[in-house]
């Protein structure tokens, strides 16, 4: 079951014959960047401060034009409205807001669990838990592994558990 539901998964993001992992996104076209505005030493002021995310974020004309490009570009099927464009390394640990590198087409599905990573490890940068530059290695590297350590579920698992609901 799970072996299909992946096959299915990769297939429908056209990636099948890619080889890697397909909760992320083609490396060649979004490797990830980062906001260089926020460093270690400028967290409080930054990604640390309530609500500055809303400071920084790209206008909606702006991700659903760069949504479609790269759908058209990625031979992506399905809708715009079935997936977000997102950024790879995300802005609550310093991604940059804008560069097409670090934003790509995601299935909200997909989406909506990595926003769980996300918000772990802003919260766990702000405590001082973890280092800015571990939290954005993992997001730009590979958040699924994560995101398994923190809920105890590979990705696969939690989609298809939210499908049965």
């Amino acid at each position: 079951m799970h072996l299909l539901l992946l096959l299915f998964l990769s297939q429908s993001l056209g990636m099948a014959s890619s080889g890697h992992n397909p909760y992320l996104p083609d490396p060649q076209f979004t490797p990830g960047v980062y906001n260089p505005g926020v460093t270690q030493s400028t967290i409080a002021s930054t990604i640390c401060k309530a609500n500055w995310t809303k400071t920084i974020r790209p206008p909606v004309r702006y991700t659903n034009k760069l949504k479609a490009e790269q759908m058209a570009k990625l031979g992506l099927k399905g809708k715009p409205n079935s997936y977000e464009e997102d950024h790879l390394v995300s802005l609550e640990v310093g991604g940059d807001p804008d560069d097409p590198q670090n934003l790509w087409p995601e299935p909200w599905p997909e989406a909506r669990l990595k926003d769980v990573v996300e918000t772990n490890l802003a919260h766990r940068v702000c405590a001082g838990t973890i280092t800015l530059a571990e939290a954005r290695k993992i997001l730009a590297t590979d958040w699924t592994v994560e995101f398994e350590r923190i809920k105890g579920m590979t990705v696969a698992q939690a989609l298809a558990k939210k499908r049965k609901k």
